[in-house]
């Protein structure tokens, strides 16, 4: 899970679905109609053997342009891209989170809503370790460093995507909270007001006092791909959900604009926030 520092802790794919592997069995049915092998198929859609396999293994979410691809190729007259639009709310553990960081990677619009921590994407290295040390199992110190490692690796997208939209909608809480201590938060503080200079970086933060809002059913990411294709990505304890479903994106995106209305604009967030550091 990615902000509870598991995002990059484990190895392998995740464990299929039922739905992914009806896909992946469909999948295979028209390859094999149309006389393909996975080896011979992989360069006509331009995606590795190894990709195919783990489609019809119901290992990995298809993405749209191997769903597009394969259509055109394997001659599936739409029966795929019905079939992928079944494939929502897969559930899994840190795994299904590899599946969200490489659709990040490409994303064109990436918005998140935090109402425990500070998104890992935002964090610095004394408030990351905070959590891989406090985590329960406890790592060792080879594995906080391979976590701080991959979390790093993935903050540069910030720098290196600019054509990128990415919003965040912080709750106040997670400031309150001093996760760390005072000196690590006010150094938090100050990371998130200078990434809110970037121009692709936005960030809101919902007061503390807020009789309601449209976020208590808990945190969520939303991202648009290159092909603009909406997933989204929310999580608890030990598991993650990755949604595919338009009928629930749809809902999702209508939460999320609801708490960007709700929160305090950028302008007043960031008078709140050097209130705080200040504060400390």
């Amino acid at each position: 899970m990615e902000d509870s520092s598991n995002d990059y802790y484990g190895c392998g794919e995740p464990e299929p679905s039922d739905s992914l592997r009806t896909f992946g069995a469909v999948y295979q049915g028209f390859r094999e109609n149309a006389g393909f092998t996975q080896e011979s198929l992989a360069p006509e859609i331009r995606y590795s053997s190894h990709y195919v396999g783990s489609v019809e293994q119901g290992r990995r979410l298809p993405s749209k342009k191997f769903i597009d691809r394969s259509e055109e190729v394997l001659d599936a007259r739409g029966v795929l891209r019905k079939a992928a639009k079944r494939l929502s709310r897969q559930r899994g553990l840190a795994s299904w989170f590899r599946e969200w960081a490489e659709l990040e990677k490409q994303a064109i619009s990436l918005y998140t809503y935090e109402c425990r921590l500070a998104p890992g994407l935002l964090q610095t290295e004394a408030y990351a370790r905070t959590l891989f040390t406090q985590q329960v199992p406890h790592l060792d110190d080879g594995q906080i460093e391979v976590q701080w490692a991959a979390r790093s690796e993935r903050q540069r997208l910030l720098w290196e995507r600019p054509n990128t939209a990415y919003r965040f909608v912080l709750e106040e809480q997670l400031f309150l909270r001093r996760t760390g201590g005072v000196e690590v938060i006010r150094e938090l503080i100050d990371h998130i007001l200078g990434l809110a200079e970037l121009r692709n970086v936005e960030i809101q933060v919902m007061p503390l006092v807020r009789e309601t809002h449209a976020g208590l059913d808990g945190p969520m990411r939303l991202l648009e791909t290159p092909e603009n294709q909406w997933f989204a990505y929310c999580e608890g304890q030990r598991g993650g959900l990755l949604i595919s479903d338009p009928r629930e994106l749809s809902v999702l995106q209508m939460r999320y604009a609801k708490l960007l209305a709700q929160a305090l604009t950028p302008e007043d967030s960031r008078s709140l926030l050097e209130q705080m550091r200040g504060a400390r």
